[in-house]
């Protein structure tokens, strides 16, 4: 296929749309839903739902240009057995991993909280991957899939940009993807996380990857003209 180019932060970004993949990062409904698990921590979930309308118009034109799209979900099997202790104590929470909440237990894999809003809901045969973990490749087959369909590129959204797009986009570079970050496509409950989440990206001549915003790439996702005639 053509190389496709995106005017993008450190410089331009270029991928083949035969070896690129969409990633959306864990738009669940524990972290978006009023009342869910991210509203119960004190954080203001509208900084999230945002990236809803630009990532659904994402998703549809990468469906349409026919690349793959790849969703993950962060949760632990019903007994926590793949959630550390660690993990499970960490900060003081009103409500922990595992507990009830407004839409099942929290972040427990089959429970309707767990499960991807339904305005990014995946459709037949994209891959979902469940996650244990902050970053998308650990304890998962991600990069068996990737290698699988000749994925080389990554364009990565979803949320939250400091914590588990960040992590992904880290592994990912170690792994040797070049990943481009949709800017509007990415979200954190903190606005300033945001700003620095992004920058850290492409700081340092692209230290981890580009970032750019989606509109850059859907331009680049467009079908080619048809030459005049």
């Amino acid at each position: 296929m053509t190389p496709r180019h995106v005017p993008a932060q450190p410089d331009q970004f270029t991928f083949d749309p035969g070896g690129t993949a969409l990633l959306v990062i864990d738009m669940q409904r524990d972290f978006l839903l009023p009342g869910g698990f991210g509203a119960s921590l004190g954080n203001d979930v509208e900084q999230l739902r945002s990236v809803i309308p630009p990532l659904a118009r994402l998703i549809a034109a990468a469906r349409a240009a026919g690349l793959p799209v790849i969703h993950t979900r962060e949760g632990h099997l019903p007994d926590l057995s793949d959630c550390p202790p660690a993990k499970l104590r960490r900060g003081t929470p009103s409500q922990r991993i595992g507990d009830p909440g407004a839409f099942g237990r929290i972040l427990i894999r089959g429970e309707y909280g767990h499960d991807i809003v339904d305005e990014l809901a995946p459709i037949e045969g994209e891959v979902v991957i469940d996650k244990p973990g902050k970053g998308a490749f650990y304890a998962t087959e991600l990069a068996a899939v990737l290698e699988r369909r000749g994925i080389t590129s990554l364009l990565v959204t979803g949320v939250t940009t400091e914590v588990c797009v960040h992590t992904t986009v880290r592994e990912a570079n170690d792994r040797g993807y070049e990943c481009l970050v949709v800017a509007d496509c990415v979200g954190s409950y903190f606005p300033e996380f945001q700003r620095v989440g992004l920058a850290m990206i492409a700081a340092q001549g692209g230290i981890f990857g580009w970032t750019a915003d989606s509109a850059a790439v859907l331009d680049a996702l467009a079908p080619a003209p048809s030459p005049a005639r």
